[in-house]
C-alpha cells in the first residue's frame, strides 16, 4: 500500500474538519465546483446541518482577503446566498467568520 504525503494545506483541511465535524450532519472536503465540463474552483469544506450550509476556505497563511473573494464567488456560483462563510488560517489556527 502506497502512502501519499499530504500537502500542508490538506493537513490543515483535515485538522479543521476534525475540529468541526461534531457540529454538523455532514462534511464534504475538497468539493469541486463545475459548470458543464469546466472547473470553476473548489470548496475546502462544505458543512451541512439541516437546511444550513457553511463554507470553509483554508489557507496556510493569513490571506483572508483572497479567501473572502473565493468564498463570495463560490456562493454566487452555487446560489447559496444565505450560506455562512469562514476562513481558517492553518499557521495561526485562527477561524474567522467572513
Amino acid at each position: 500500500m502506497r502512502h501519499v504525503k499530504l500537502s500542508k494545506h490538506d493537513m490543515y483541511v483535515l485538522e479543521l474538519s476534525n475540529k468541526i465535524k461534531d457540529s454538523y450532519d455532514s462534511l464534504s472536503l475538497n468539493v469541486p465546483v463545475r459548470h458543464l465540463k469546466r472547473s470553476l474552483g473548489e470548496i475546502d469544506i462544505m458543512a451541512k446541518k439541516g437546511d444550513i450550509t457553511h463554507l470553509y476556505e483554508v489557507k496556510c497563511s493569513h490571506r483572508i482577503l483572497k479567501a473572502k473573494k473565493q468564498l463570495n464567488r463560490i456562493k454566487n456560483i452555487l446560489n447559496v446566498k444565505n450560506a455562512k462563510t469562514y476562513f481558517y488560517c492553518g499557521n495561526s489556527k485562527l477561524l474567522v467568520t467572513v
